[in-house]
């Protein structure tokens, strides 16, 4: 006897929303790509987020070229509980920024904090182009909640504001304890593509937040060395344990 499939789907197209979602609620949205990309249409349904309050079913009731008409029918789920973890980052050139950003997203960070350094070679971000990454991230990977892009800061002062709860693990090329995070609030560092200067590095690691980390034998690019330094912590003290 085949078994019964699950409903809805997980191959229903997800939305991201800014209007807060509840039952009756009729929404407008972009039409184009539900209409001319997906060719759905009055009666298709789609699943709506809205970083509030979770995940919701929705029926097309109308769409155009321009502008697309939902109704909410009813909640699929609350929105998540987010691992407590931020990434610090110096920004690198266009794609691979753009790609870090997306699977920092897909693998569950809470806050995307970008700060300039003695090397940055990059010094302006287009931030709508990054959320914009952010949103189709969530929506792929079935986030409810989006993680907050924090506005492009001096590591200085990123430094001088930090909270004294949450451990901040600094990917040093030059050596550090394997990496091997303990469970509470937590931040991973990661360079410039030229990496720290002397004087940055040492301001780093007189930080009482401060613990320097090894990510392995060899050299990695800082988009890699993002991606994996976030990995080793959703797995030791995350949420991928189950």
């Amino acid at each position: 006897m085949p078994a019964t499939p699950a409903w809805p789907p997980h191959s229903l197209p997800r939305l991201f929303v800014q209007d807060t979602l509840a039952q009756g609620l009729s929404i407008t949205v972009e039409g184009s790509y539900l209409g001319a990309v997906l060719r759905l249409g009055p009666g298709d349904q789609v699943k709506l987020f809205d970083d509030r309050t979770g995940e919701w079913l929705a029926e097309i009731v109308e769409v155009g070229k321009r502008r697309a008409i939902l109704t909410v029918t009813h909640k699929l789920r609350d929105r998540e509980p987010v691992p407590d973890l931020w990434l610090l980052f110096a920004p690198i050139k266009r794609g691979r920024i753009d790609w870090m950003i997306e699977k920092a997203t897909e693998m569950g960070v809470a806050r995307l904090m970008p700060v300039t350094t003695r090397r940055t070679i990059v010094d302006k971000l287009n931030m709508e182009r990054l959320e914009a990454h952010v949103v189709e991230a969530a929506e792929q990977c079935e986030r409810t909640a989006l993680p907050e892009l924090a506005p492009l800061q001096p590591l200085e002062a990123a430094l001088k504001g930090w909270p004294e709860n949450r451990a901040l693990y600094f990917a040093d090329e030059r050596g550090g304890v394997a990496f091997a995070p303990s469970p509470g609030p937590a931040a991973i560092l990661i360079g410039p593509e030229g990496g720290f200067t002397d004087e940055e590095g040492a301001a780093i690691r007189a930080h009482p937040a401060a613990r320097a980390v090894s990510l392995g034998p060899r050299i990695l690019r800082a988009d890699t060395a993002a991606i994996a330094a976030i990995a080793v912590w959703m797995a030791a003290a995350g949420d991928w344990n189950g």
